[in-house]
């Protein structure tokens, strides 16, 4: 593999160089791209920017280097479950089961980084990689074609989403994460305003909780009993009185199967819903009666 110092001069060299429309495509609104690196001269680096808060990209038969501008369209004060808006972008990406051909980096400051390397057929899938961008910083992803005799089969494909103040709850990354921050319950103040900002807004009990080893993940199948919001389809069924969904959370919080009802809210993560807070129905019941009459809550929700 050339120096990085070799790549890097390549990548600003040809940072206007465009590139060759009969060998990719973007999406009509710019979210995802497709394209090709048959025609692409080795050594070449092609410049894509998107910008959208997610997509997707596809590379057939990796050829030369792909370097990635995400530009998403975020809302100009963009706040997390905690109320919080410090300009933080949270970005992470989401390589296919068969990713192939190609190297896939973090650019922050001429810098790179290796977020997902190329894989041997016998390799597990690669994992979830999340990283933050702040306000003013130049970061992008850069993608290294790796060299092969047989191009054919070869596809580096991944999801992205990039979200405003997203919290170390919401992310799941290859690195640590502090249990104590993961796991610790949610203060009124934080609970009020994850019912307004969350992508899913759900009164319900747990049926059961299994644990997925692969994604480091419990997995919380719930029967909503009342759901308040939900931006996709995640809880659904045939029971006018009931529907039934799962939620993930971080395996090491240690969440147990257990009576009562709960307010389940949280965010969508490529597709599957990750827990935010989950207090106990009542207890959220108590903080919004008292936020109300007090005139501090930030948005209404129609409580029983």
């Amino acid at each position: 593999m050339p120096a990085f110092g070799v790549w890097i001069n390549a990548i600003w060299i040809l940072f206007f160089a465009g590139f060759d429309a009969a060998s990719s495509s973007y999406s009509e609104d710019q979210c995802s791209w497709r394209g090709s690196g048959l025609s692409q001269q080795q050594g070449s680096v092609e410049q894509i920017s998107l910008h959208c808060s997610e997509g997707t990209l596809d590379w057939l038969y990796p050829k030369g280097a792909l370097r990635l501008t995400l530009s998403p369209r975020l809302p100009s004060v963009a706040v997390g479950p905690g109320g919080s808006s410090s300009g933080l972008i949270t970005a992470c990406v989401k390589p296919s089961e068969q990713f192939h051909g190609a190297q896939l980096y973090l650019e922050r400051d001429g810098v790179l980084e290796l977020l997902v390397g190329d894989r041997l057929e016998s390799s597990p899938p690669p994992r979830v990689r999340c990283f933050s961008r702040l306000p003013g910083e130049r970061v992008a992803l850069f993608l290294q074609a790796t060299p092969h005799q047989d191009i054919s089969r070869r596809i580096a494909s991944f999801r992205y989403e990039l979200r405003g103040d997203w919290t170390a709850r919401l992310s799941l990354d290859s690195n640590p994460i502090s249990s104590e921050e993961a796991c610790r319950p949610c203060n009124n103040t934080e609970i009020l305003m994850a019912v307004c900002t969350s992508d899913f807004v759900v009164r319900g009990n747990i049926r059961s909780v299994v644990e997925d080893d692969n994604l480091r993940a419990a997995v919380i199948k719930v029967s909503a009993t009342r759901v308040f919001r939900q931006k996709y389809a995640l809880f659904t069924g045939n029971s006018r009185l009931t529907s039934r969904g799962e939620v993930r959370t971080l395996l090491q919080c240690g969440v147990k199967p257990g009576p009562g009802s709960f307010l389940f809210t949280g965010r969508v993560h490529f597709g599957e819903a990750w827990l935010g807070c989950a207090p106990r129905y009542k207890d959220f019941q108590r903080a919004y009666t008292i936020a109300k009459a007090a005139q501090q809550i930030p948005c209404e929700l129609p409580v029983d």
